[in-house]
């Protein structure tokens, strides 16, 4: 039986049950034609609203590179697995020991400030693990998951609230707008490092 059906029989028991004998079936007929074909339009409307929005869902890029003290802390898995359960898709991963010249490079503006020898020290002390993660919104979104520089200021349940202690050892480092995520992202990956792939719930957790 069509929801047409459903809802015409519904409406004629509704009448013999009230006593309305006396009524004009067929302007009754009528009137639930007109309710039941509304009905059908706004769950047809509702339907395509929920399954394709009008919005496009724009993707972007950053770069996070988890620093020397997360690494011998062990934190990597538990940093990648944050940024995995919120949706994000992973693109490149490397383990590395930075030179002095990326570091220059990645850090240009602080160059001359006094602490960037002792900055230099820290990022030299052992390995760094450099990523590249993709998703919608990801750079304004990664920076609130790593919360702010200094961990004594970060909210609960950021990454440096819940890892770090202290400005100079916060564990891990977000790219702060686009512009810089690309900039980070070509001096710490080449073009053949970074892989497209098409991920299994994309559809469940990108596409608007």
């Amino acid at each position: 039986m069509s929801v047409f059906q459903r809802c015409v029989f519904q409406r004629l028991l509704q009448q013999v049950s009230s006593g309305a004998r006396g009524r004009n079936v067929t302007s009754g007929l009528v009137s639930v034609s007109t309710q039941c074909a509304l009905w059908r339009g706004r769950a047809t409307a509702g339907a395509g609203y929920r399954n394709k929005s009008s919005a496009p869902c724009v993707k972007e890029r950053t770069f996070i590179a988890v620093k020397p003290d997360g690494v011998q802390r062990r934190l990597v898995g538990q940093i990648i697995h944050r940024f995995e359960r919120r949706g994000f898709k992973l693109i490149g991963l490397k383990l590395l020991q930075v030179s002095k010249d990326l570091l220059s490079e990645h850090y240009c503006q602080l160059t001359k400030k006094p602490f960037y020898p002792d900055l230099v020290n820290y990022m030299t002390s052992g390995p760094v693990v450099a990523m590249v993660w993709e998703g919608p919104d990801i750079v304004k979104i990664s920076r609130m998951m790593v919360g702010h520089t200094n961990p004594a200021e970060a909210h609960a349940g950021t990454i440096r609230a819940d890892f770090s202690f202290h400005v100079s050892r916060n564990v891990v480092h977000a790219s702060d707008s686009t512009e810089g995520a690309q900039r980070e992202i070509q001096l710490w990956f080449d073009g053949q490092d970074l892989l497209n792939w098409d991920c299994i719930d994309q559809s469940v957790t990108s596409e608007l």
